[in-house]
């Protein structure tokens, strides 16, 4: 079944960019794509010119999920399936596309209500060259990294993303984490192990965004300066059970949170066998208000 190849870029809409800016570049470690007049800029990591957009606005919040799909067949082929399926779409105009950087645009919601913008041509640029992060990203072919996003009805999310998108399903968590029920289950469009996850309602649209960097110190050197940066430090570092992912969460200057990771398990879809794993971290990726807690007296 043709599916979308790829998360080509996320957008958000931002109370304050020059923290956002500030975060990109200097935490991140991600180059300016674009600056414009009005205050929004995109952020790049690797060959493709445009990553991550982000515009002045009081949402704090994410816009829109771009994903890019190989071929106008396969666009014409997701978009038969909307349409038997009477979810209503709509072509991006000329201006939409050169905002975004590619070739055209078609915007659909999902069932949570998150534009999800479909594209193809995406703007190809010289392969970046972090000063950050000396190692570089795992991006590219896999995609921006990956999301975890708002989900009220978890069975109609999944059918939106499986049947008419054509995300595979690559496994569950079910669990329970310091008292909260955890019920996840990851897609993937390509060899990376999930480029979208969702399992229920979120404060915002999304819960996380993930960067991967090639490096396991540069993992160790982002959270440095994610701390040096005052930024709320949320899960300490870890790794998932799932996709092996060595990792920890802060927040952004939005307060929803970021993943930085690096060690992605990467799927082979002729042997790949879905599974339902009982822990979100095999260890680690505890909150530090629980590890650092004063000693009782």
């Amino acid at each position: 079944m043709a599916s979308v190849s790829q998360l080509a870029y996320l957008v958000f809409e931002v109370s304050d960019p020059d923290a956002w800016r500030s975060f990109g570049t200097r935490v991140l470690g991600m180059g300016i794509g674009r600056s414009e007049s009005d205050g929004s800029f995109s952020l790049r990591h690797d060959g493709h010119a445009h990553r991550m957009f982000v515009t002045p606005g009081p949402a704090d919040d994410l816009l829109a999920i771009g994903w890019e799909l190989d071929d106008e067949p396969a666009l014409r082929a997701l978009l038969t399936r909307l349409s038997a399926a009477d979810v209503p779409y709509e072509e991006g105009t000329e201006a939409a596309c050169a905002a975004r950087g590619v070739d055209r645009l078609v915007r659909v919601l999902d069932p949570a209500g998150i534009p999800n913008e479909l594209v193809l041509g995406c703007a190809r640029a010289e392969p970046f060259v972090s000063d950050v992060v000396r190692g570089g990203f795992v991006a590219d072919e896999q995609g921006f990294g990956h999301l975890v996003v708002s989900a009220p009805d978890k069975a109609a999310s999944e059918a939106f993303y499986v049947d008419l998108l054509g995300f595979r399903l690559s496994d569950h968590i079910v669990t329970e984490m310091y008292g909260h029920a955890v019920d996840l289950s990851f897609f993937h469009a390509n060899a990376r192990h999930h480029s979208i996850a969702f399992g229920g309602p979120q404060r915002k649209r999304l819960h996380h965004f993930m960067v991967e960097a090639k490096s396991m110190d540069d993992v160790g050197l982002a959270y440095d300066r994610a701390i040096h940066a005052g930024l709320r430090i949320m899960q300490t570092l870890g790794r998932h059970p799932n996709d092996r992912m060595f990792s920890f969460y802060a927040r952004t200057p939005s307060k929803f949170q970021f993943e930085f990771g690096w060690g992605g398990r990467e799927v082979d879809d002729a042997t790949w066998e879905p599974t339902t794993h009982h822990c979100v971290s095999e260890w680690g990726h505890h909150p530090p208000q629980v590890v650092f807690a004063p000693p009782e007296r």
